[in-house]
């Protein structure tokens, strides 16, 4: 059994590439988080973890990762992601993530709509939101990248 994450970050990046995952690459390193291996996770934030501004992860760690992402290759298109964290006062958190054809707001109004949704789903009472996202006019391939990353 992997242990429970007791820190967590916030991040989101940008970026142009070569190739699309040469773009999604450098949208990763853009972001902080590029030089981690990302398992991606589903959406619960585990009981009092706090917030850092950065974690202290080795180049290499596998890191369990939240997020949200979109390539494109089309000349001049919007394109954003966003990340959100919702908390409970007195339990676990919720965390929503999306990408895709938009502006930076529209992609965090979808968030903290999404939020709003699985806390209601559950039946739990919504005390703060935490909100991160970020576009980018694609030039001929562009990504973009928005994240919560999980630590010990």
């Amino acid at each position: 059994m992997l242990p429970t994450p007791k820190k967590f970050t916030i991040v989101a990046g940008h970026s142009e590439g070569k190739t699309k995952l040469t773009a999604f690459d450098k949208a990763l390193l853009d972001a902080g988080i590029g030089n981690l291996n990302l398992l991606k996770v589903s959406s619960i934030l585990p009981p009092n973890a706090e917030c850092v501004e950065k974690l202290e992860i080795p180049p290499g760690s596998l890191t369990p990762t939240a997020y949200g992402s979109f390539v494109s290759d089309v000349s001049d298109q919007l394109i954003a992601a966003a990340v959100g964290v919702g908390f409970s006062k007195s339990d676990y958190g919720v965390i929503m993530e999306f990408g895709g054809i938009c502006s930076k707001q529209d992609a965090e109004d979808k968030i903290r709509q999404m939020v709003e949704e699985a806390f209601e789903t559950r039946g739990l009472e919504l005390d703060k939101v935490m909100i991160k996202g970020v576009e980018h006019r694609v030039e001929k391939i562009g990504c973009v990248f928005a994240a919560v990353a999980l630590w010990y």
